[in-house]
């Protein structure tokens, strides 16, 4: 229940993006202001994070039934930025609302492509926080269908410096 919450979480069921400022909302991957974005979500599930996404049929790289390698990589960089917003507001105790969430940028972003990447199939992208050290935050993700590893990267974000809405 959301009164049982600890004021300075994040509860599992709400995503991270949704606490974005509108200003800050217009992401091609991760924008819910984005019309023709993927608006992708992201939640806690203990100490690590998910994101659920369905390509669309159209997003093909090359064969039709592969997924393009750049909507791997904007997926795996809008979850990690998410999850290293949503790590910096636990890290911080910060009492997250609507409009009131770290923003970060990515400074750095590699990206392992491990076996095709099915287009129709729902993705599962797994992060865990590796490192928080002031304004920076580096995060593992790992991107699957099935039983299957298909991609694996690493983003180094950085908090913009205090531009709290």
């Amino acid at each position: 229940m959301a009164e049982d919450r600890q004021p300075d979480s994040i509860d599992r069921t709400d995503a991270f993006q949704d606490y974005y400022p509108d200003d800050y909302a217009h992401c091609f991957g991760c924008g819910r202001l984005n019309e023709q974005g993927l608006k992708i979500k992201s939640y806690w599930d203990g100490d690590e994070s998910v994101c659920r996404f369905l390509p669309k049929d159209y997003y093909t790289g090359g064969m039709e039934t592969i997924l393009y390698g750049g909507i791997i990589a904007s997926l795996i960089d809008c979850h990690g930025a998410g999850t290293a917003a949503a790590a910096k507001a636990r890290e911080s105790a910060l009492q997250v609302k609507p409009g009131y969430m770290p923003r970060f940028v990515t400074a750095a972003l590699k990206v392992d492509y491990l076996a095709p990447t099915p287009v129709g199939v729902e993705l599962e992208l797994r992060s865990i926080v590796k490192e928080i050290k002031g304004r920076k935050v580096i995060v593992a993700v790992t991107v699957s269908s099935g039983e299957i590893l298909r991609a694996k990267g690493e983003g180094v974000y950085v908090q913009l410096r205090d531009e709290s809405p």
